[in-house]
């Protein structure tokens, strides 16, 4: 690789025909972003929304982000769950400012036209013009069919109490997107149990978003970058683990046992690791087993015994004793599913140009938790977040990769740790959730350039 080039590229040029030396070039180029835009977000693909208890109430709406492109979740008088674009059919303005909120229409503050929650136009200010001595002026012309003016609306797909939406009609089922392996740890941890939110965290971070999907395929980092995570046993390379993908490697699960917390070993020789790190309040690491962690007790409730829908609940591969004490799974290109111990997310990642994007965590419960465990979650949902005690750290090393990924666009990045394969492993010293993933990149973003 020549360090001295003065060639900026916009295309990707790989060094091997496997994916194990990503091009600096993918994280900066705004062309190859928009190519991802389109490709990724807008055709093809499900993204995320939300949760159906954002809006749990006929009249709730929740504005948010696919891509670039604003979007509005909603309730509608029948009940039913919509997503529409947040752009006016008339002049095309986002007429929607509010994260949240509960209102009978949308109305377009510009010119006042009116829309259902479900996305159809129900109001055109003068569409029959104004009487004006005895005559009258202007108005829509004759042919003017509301039904051909509606927001743009998009497909839905809502599945344990989370919403998907999508900007492609012809996508494929969600259930068949996620495929069975991953749709499996999903069902986990949305079994059909009634969702609870207790609250949100955004941050906006200066680098590209593909980092957030790699940084949650990256079981090398957690005990080298997290003091947290190495001394006290959350997350260690020489935990019982598991790395899972879908058969297209574009979605991913990282599973893992809590072990060996200040136990000395290899792992501990690494700089991370403080023996004598105590906490002032031992309580964050109260840590409350939970059934939904083990194996797919028999009998489990079917998706389609609960309000979202669905097939019937895959059966989660074990990953024999101790249970998972944290499983975190990638959906691409737009959310991270979390379950760190007895704290459990969503993370929403929303594009922001080739160089940022923003990220919103969105904490949950479970509508039958004690308030004890509501405090449990919440408590351990310190660990996470802009100012978590663990997630900090990789908004800091994701802004400063981006950096160099600027100054240098002809070099490229190194994930070759175990191997240059992509297959799924039973231990966590390896890359290889991040190949899978360029794997599918290469795939998409070279087709018919």
């Amino acid at each position: 690789m020549n360090d001295t080039s003065t060639v900026f590229p916009t295309e990707a040029h790989w060094e091997r025909e496997e994916t194990s030396r990503i091009p600096f070039v993918a994280y900066t180029s705004d062309d190859l972003y928009k190519r991802e835009l389109e490709r990724f977000f807008y055709k093809g693909h499900w993204c995320y929304v939300g949760l159906e208890a954002e809006i749990p109430n006929p009249g709730d709406f929740k504005r948010t982000a696919i891509g670039e492109r604003s979007v509005i979740l909603t309730r509608a008088a029948d009940g039913g769950v919509h997503v529409v674009e947040n752009v006016c059919a008339h002049r095309g303005m986002r007429f929607c400012r509010e994260r949240h909120g509960n209102r009978k229409e949308f109305v377009c503050p510009y010119h006042q036209w009116s829309y259902t929650l479900k996305g159809d136009l129900q109001g055109v200010p003068f569409r029959r013009g104004v009487k004006q001595d005895g005559q009258v002026h202007g108005g829509m012309p004759p042919d003017f069919n509301t039904a051909e003016h509606g927001l743009t609306k998009l497909k839905v797909a809502t599945r344990g109490g989370v919403v998907f939406a999508s900007f492609d009609a012809d996508v494929e089922p969600f259930e068949d997107y996620l495929g069975p392996e991953i749709l499996g740890w999903y069902d986990r941890l949305f079994n059909g149990r009634k969702l609870k939110v207790l609250g949100y965290n955004r941050q906006r971070i200066p680098g590209n978003w593909k980092l957030m999907q790699e940084n949650i395929k990256d079981p090398y980092h957690p005990g080298l970058l997290h003091t947290w995570f190495v001394t006290f046993g959350l997350w260690r390379a020489d935990n019982k683990a598991q790395l899972r993908m879908d058969a297209r490697h574009r979605h991913a699960a990282m599973i893992s046992t809590r072990g060996n917390a200040g136990k000395a070993s290899e792992v501990s020789q690494v700089g991370s690791f403080k023996q004598s790190m105590q906490l002032h309040d031992p309580s964050f690491l109260d840590i409350v087993p939970e059934p939904w962690w083990g194996p797919t007790p028999p009998g489990r409730p079917k998706a389609s015994d609960a309000p979202s829908g669905g097939s019937e609940v895959h059966e989660v591969p074990s990953v024999g004793a101790p249970v998972p004490t944290a499983v975190m799974t990638t959906i691409f290109p737009s959310v991270i599913l979390q379950q760190q111990v007895n704290s459990v997310s969503t993370r929403h990642i929303q594009p922001s140009g080739p160089g940022s994007f923003d990220f919103v965590w969105t904490h949950f419960g479970f509508d039958d938790d004690t308030e004890e465990m509501t405090q449990r979650r919440l408590r351990q949902a310190n660990l996470f977040g802009p100012a978590g005690f663990v997630s900090a750290d990789d908004g800091e090393v994701i802004e400063f990769s981006q950096q160099a990924f600027e100054s240098k666009p002809f070099h490229r990045t190194l994930a070759e740790l175990g191997g240059r394969e992509v297959e799924n492993t039973e231990h966590m010293v390896t890359e290889t959730l991040i190949r899978g993933m360029y794997r599918y990149w290469r795939k998409v973003m070279e087709r018919d350039q």
